[in-house]
């Protein structure tokens, strides 16, 4: 089994809080999706490209993952309710052994903080140390250990905030 790159990507720059009578249709704001677009350019320049991506199936994420597969940085998009808020790990973990099975080694998260965070540094540490922060349209890249659990195992090779790719 090939190690795994696994980048997370939190939303773009989206309404305000409490603007929406339901949070999960608040959407990108004109703002958001200019620089989600500019950020998702610049990725592609350097020649960053996943394989398969999932996003959260709240609308500004959705809309995230869109602008990323609109330039071309991703083979496949599927949504995932487990990268909602509140979403645990486990349930990603299930579906990252079963997708590791057919051979694809490049993945990207479309998601949430605090989800984001934490679930890096479970990776990372093995444990949520409340320590990382993801800017909106920031990006983290993880490589997960060949075989075994990921958890605790994975190691950092990229944390950018979109403002050092605008």
């Amino acid at each position: 089994m090939a190690s795994v790159d696994l980048y997370l990507v939190r939303h773009g720059l989206a309404g305000e809080h409490g603007t929406y009578p339901n949070d999960d249709e608040r959407p990108l704001t004109d703002e958001g999706k200019k620089k989600t677009r500019q950020v998702a350019k610049r990725l592609r320049e350097l020649d960053v490209r996943f394989d398969w991506m999932l996003t959260s199936p709240l609308v500004r994420a959705r809309q995230t993952a869109e602008i990323l597969m609109d330039v071309g940085l991703a083979g496949k998009l599927e949504e995932a309710d487990f990268l909602a808020h509140g979403g645990t790990i486990d349930h990603w973990l299930d579906w990252l052994q079963n997708w590791r099975a057919i051979g694809q080694t490049t993945l990207a998260l479309v998601g949430h903080e605090p989800d984001l965070s934490a679930w890096a540094e479970t990776l990372l540490w093995g444990e949520v140390k409340g320590v990382l922060r993801f800017k909106k349209a920031g990006i983290m890249g993880l490589t997960l250990p060949e075989g075994g659990s990921p958890v605790g195992n994975s190691s950092l090779f990229w944390l950018t905030p979109p403002r050092f790719l605008l």
